[in-house]
Parts: C-alpha cells; structure tokens; sequence
C-alpha cells in the first residue's frame, strides 16, 4: 500500500541551531492555535475537558477517504481500519505475523482443490448505530454484507481503486463488473447472482474461486474486504467517503477536512479481546497485564492532521500527542548514538522502539509518458545520478538501508544477491554515459524533468530537492511539483505525473505483494508507474496459485531480474521505523507492517494512564 510520498514521517537530519531560530515564531503560534482550536482540548467551544480516555492521534497528510472501497493509501488506511473490522486480523503480539478470525467465528472450511472457501459469521456482530438504519440502531452484520461490499467494489460505476484485489479471482464477480457497465449510474442491481458468492445463510458465505489463490485469507484482513451495510450507501452515496460505517471497535463521529478526524468508543464491540497469548518477551514488557479483558480501553481518539513537522513535535513534547515518530530535525533531540534514546527523552519517561520495516521507496517512471517510455537510457541515467547512501545519512541519520529493488530486506523471499543485477546504485560516471546515449536516442537535449511529490511542507522539498541536485550534477535539469497528498493521489491514479517519489509499504507478509505493483493489469494502480512487460506478466500469473515454496522464490527472483533491467523505477532505499510514546501509553507494540502506530485497528488495544498524563502536562 502507497503510504504518503515520500513517506518521511520518521527521517531524520541536522539542521543548524540558526535555522530553528528563524522558524520557532511562526511554529509558536501554529502550535497554540492547535492547542487550543481543536478537539479534545479544554478551549474549543462546547467541548468538555478532556477525556480521561482520549487517545490522542496525528497525521502529516491529509485523508484522502474513508469508504473502504477506494482506500488504498496508508493515511486513510489508518484511521478506516479503526471503524471497520474484516473477516480476519493480525494477532497483535505474535511474531512473524499470524492471521487469526475477527468476524469470522474461525478460520475457513477450503474444498480440496483449494478454490472452495466457507466462512461462518460471528455471531451477535451490530454494525455502528447510524441515522441510515431504522431508529439509528445499527443492524446485526450477515454473510450478505460481504457479498454486497464486494459487488460494489466490482461495480464501475463506484470507481474503487480496489478492483485489482478480486479481478479474475472469484467466479462471476468479473462477469458482474461487465454488467455494471451497461447500467446507469444507481441503476446496479446489487440481488443480481454472483456464482462464486453465496449467502448460504445469514452467518454462512461461501466464496468459489476461479482457481486456488494462496493469499486469498491475506486479503480478508485487508481493510477494502470489509462489509459494508447497503443502508449506509444507499443514504450517503457519493458521500460515503465521509460517513463510515462498519462494524469496528470506534465510531465514526467528525470530520473537519485539513483539521482534525474524530471516533468515539463503539460500545457494542464484542469481535475481539485483549489477546491472552504472545512471545516470550511480552509477558516481561507487560504486554499481557490486560490479557483477555474487553477492549477498545480508549473513549475516543482525535487524529490531527498536522501536515509541519514542528508543530507536530511540539505539540508531543508538550504531551498534547501520545505517539510520534521522530522529524528529520529533531532526531539528535530524541535518540543517541543512533539506537538509544538521549537523557532529556528518558527523563520525561518517553519510550522508544525501533524495526525494519517491509517498506520500498523509489522515483517512479510514468512508462506511459512518451519520453520515459521509449528511452531506458535516459531512466537508467536517472537511477544512477541518486546518492542513496547519502540521501539515507543526511535525510534519515541512517535509518534505512539502500534499495536495489522492491522486495525489502524484512519480508520472506528476499535476494540478499540483488545488488548483483541492480542498476539501482550510485555511479555519477555511469550516469553521464547513460545520459549522453539517451540525448543521442532523442535527438537533442533533454528537456526540463518534473518531478512530484505527496507533500508540501519543507521536508518534502528537501527531499525533492537533494534528488534534484543529484540530477543537475550530471546535466538533467528538473522542476519540482509539491502536492497535498490527496491530489497528488488522484494526479497519479489519472497518470498525470511524469517522474514522482513513491513507495510500497506491504499489506501481507508475502513479497506477492510487491509484485502487484508491477503487474501491468493492475495499472495505473497499484501499478502507478503503468509498468507493462508480458515475461513479468507471465511469472506473475504462474506464481499467484503457488504457496511458499522455494521453486515459488526463484521465480521472485526472475521477475525482480526483469523489473531491474527495464527499471520503471529507480529504487531509493528501505526505512527501518523508529517510534516514540508516552509512558503513560501501554501495550503498544508495533506491527512493521503498519508502522506508525496512529490506528490501523490497533488503538483498541492501547491503554492510557490519564493522572501520568495530567502530572507530565503539569511539569511539560
């Protein structure tokens, strides 16, 4: 999944005591118009004092969504899993990951071909109470609830950005999409068959596939499976994306677009508790003190959207945020020696945690645009004029590791030979030559680059413009185009950018996922650099009925062979995530996965000490 280009929400670098000088006014100012202008805080008219419960949550770019049928960015990913619940989870403790049921009452029955899957509903599952249903009473979930969140997504004229998870995957669902085409906007009808989705009672679905599909339970965990009550979007419709309604652990209860998204606790929550098992070293870290007990344990969670990454930390050191990741300026601040944290954090009883994350971030190619498409010399170029150890010291204090190609270090199947084949590296000699064979194939010079970014603060520039400069030392002359994230995601979905920094953070533990993004059905997306080779195509569709397996690994090699040769993207580096809280915060324990730790369905579990967080705001 695209988390927010370029995904900086925990770099790091030095900038002079000089520089903050000149910023700390306005950062002053901007920190106290969001103490005292947005929820949860004592000055905002109407509002009580703060909640002994409240969760307090950031985002550094803009939610795009919150229907779960075009949620594809890790922004709206985070909060949208905090109001939807899917068939299956993560076990919060167990490493490597575990799936385990959530609406499912246990794992599937699968027919022997593999292609047959029945699931049994939970049952006693209510969806959020909400004014689409009868008396704003949220009706018990059914196996058809499923079934109707899948046609929708199917359906062309909802324009998810999803499809690509179940095209030619379940019997008939592509057959239905064919008819939705013929129909009017609203005119779908949804009770239309559907063979390989059966309701065989209310608590009962059965899911035949067009052939086996090892990740197909991954999925069920991922949030765009979830149900989806046909009330909600009868009602809403084009305005769904602003009104969620599932059946998770909070409900949905404000949104101020730019500002601030607000739950509140979903009191009749019953799918899961407080796990009971974990790793051996939980039970030493606490993690098990509130094992089996009913969660969510928080009343309710603001997100503030805080796009500057000063305000962002002022706003934690004051202890009006429970949970950050550390700004690229205020890395020597927080952690010493690169791994621990320094005497003023331990002080104030902060905590740190740090992980590889399974995470790629690159310059992406649009391969439909004319000159990038038909000049591989000229990408080549590119990928050899950026610096990415360097990129990694200054902008991350060497919080990541050099990316050769798009499976990362952290996940199962990858090539620790990449390197070998890789022209993702840096060479400024190798640059100039690929450049002047790439004039010479465009008959002149090249001209004037743009290259975007999903961002608009400093940081994003900076970013924009250390690749920028890497470029114009070896001749290529670029301008920089800076997006809120939202509209940088919609430019990409129509392929208006031609270069653009992005990335792929993976949804499942398998490197399956990886490949999705270079499959050249699945553009422009997730496949945003609209990448088409048919011996990718071909490994890829031989792989995807496969289960683990050391032939299945080869064959991720092979295709990672043909994505470096063609280079639709020059790949930059892999992040290792580092994550401070509060201590007054307990059973936090991060899933690389989702890094950031501000939602994605695990702020049920978290705990939070309100008098430690009085005592600290008293003394901070």
């Amino acid at each position: 999944m695209p988390p927010p280009a370029p995904l900086l929400n925990s770099i790091s670098g030095v900038v002079s005591y000089h520089c903050r000088l000149k910023t700390i006014r306005p950062v002053v100012f901007l920190l106290l118009a969001l103490i005292f202008l947005t929820p949860g805080c004592k000055k905002v008219s109407g509002q009580k004092d703060t909640p002994q419960t409240l969760l307090q949550h950031r985002l550094r770019a803009r939610i795009q969504t919150l229907d779960p049928a075009d949620i594809g960015d890790t922004t709206s990913d985070g909060v949208g899993r905090e109001f939807f619940d899917c068939l299956y989870a993560y076990h919060y403790l167990k490493r490597p990951l575990a799936l385990v049921p959530q609406l499912a009452a246990d794992m599937p029955v699968v027919s022997d071909d593999g292609k047959v899957y029945t699931f049994t509903i939970r049952d006693g599952i209510y969806f959020h109470d909400n004014p689409c249903f009868p008396d704003g009473k949220g009706r018990k979930l059914a196996a058809d609830d499923f079934i109707f969140a899948w046609k929708r997504i199917a359906d062309v004229k909802t324009r998810s950005k999803n499809w690509w998870m179940f095209d030619g995957r379940i019997v008939g669902l592509n057959e239905f999409r064919e008819y939705s085409k013929t129909c009017s906007a609203g005119q779908v009808d949804y009770g239309r068959p559907v063979e390989g989705l059966k309701a065989l009672n209310e608590r009962i679905l059965q899911v035949t596939l067009v052939r086996p599909w090892p990740q197909f339970l991954f999925w069920l965990a991922h949030l765009p499976s979830a149900p989806v009550p046909y009330e909600a979007v009868n009602m809403y419709k084009d305005d769904i994306s602003r009104h969620p309604v599932g059946t998770g652990p909070f409900q949905f209860k404000e949104w101020a677009p730019g500002s601030f998204v607000r739950a509140v606790r979903n009191p009749k929550y019953c799918a899961q508790t407080y796990p009971d098992t974990g790793m051996p070293e939980d039970l030493a870290g606490g993690l098990l003190a509130d094992a089996g007990k009913p969660v969510p344990f928080a009343d309710e969670i603001i997100w503030r959207i805080i796009t500057e990454d000063q305000p962002r930390w002022l706003l934690f050191m004051r202890g009006r945020l429970d949970i950050m990741t550390i700004p690229k300026d205020n890395f020597g601040q927080a952690v010493a020696f690169g791994r621990e944290l320094t005497d003023e954090m331990k002080k104030r009883g902060i905590r740190l945690v740090n992980f590889d994350e399974p995470s790629t971030f690159w310059v992406s190619f649009n391969m439909e645009d004319p000159l990038l498409a038909s000049n591989k010399d000229l990408r080549y170029a590119v990928s050899y004029a950026i610096d990415r150890e360097k990129f990694i010291e200054i902008m991350y204090n060497g919080r990541g590791k050099v990316a050769h190609c798009f499976i990362p270090p952290a996940m199962p199947d990858y090539d620790p030979n990449v390197a070998q084949y890789s022209h993702s590296r840096y060479d400024p000699q190798k640059a100039r030559e690929f450049l002047e064979s790439a004039r010479i194939a465009a008959g002149g010079n090249i001209p004037k680059l743009r290259l975007a970014l999903g961002g608009t603060d400093p940081t994003y520039r900076q970013i924009g413009q250390f690749i920028q400069q890497n470029l114009a030392q070896i001749g290529l002359a670029v301008e920089l185009e800076l997006y809120d994230w939202p509209t940088y995601l919609e430019k990409m979905k129509k392929k208006q950018h031609q270069l653009f920094f992005s990335g792929w953070m993976a949804d499942y533990p398998d490197a399956e996922n990886f490949l999705q993004v270079f499959y050249s059905k699945n553009a422009p997306w997730p496949n945003s650099s609209n990448y088409s080779s048919p011996r990718f195509d071909k490994i890829y569709e031989s792989i995807i009925e496969m289960p683990p397996s050391a032939q299945r690994a080869k064959l991720y090699q092979q295709a990672q062979k043909i994505v470096a040769g063609d280079l639709p993207c020059a790949f930059v580096y892999h992040r290792i995530g580092y994550v401070l809280y509060h201590g007054w915060l307990s059973n936090l324990k991060p899933d690389p996965y989702k890094a950031d730790c501000v939602g994605f369905g695990y702020s049920k579990y978290y705990k939070i000490d309100a008098e430690k967080r009085k005592e600290y705001q008293k003394r901070f």
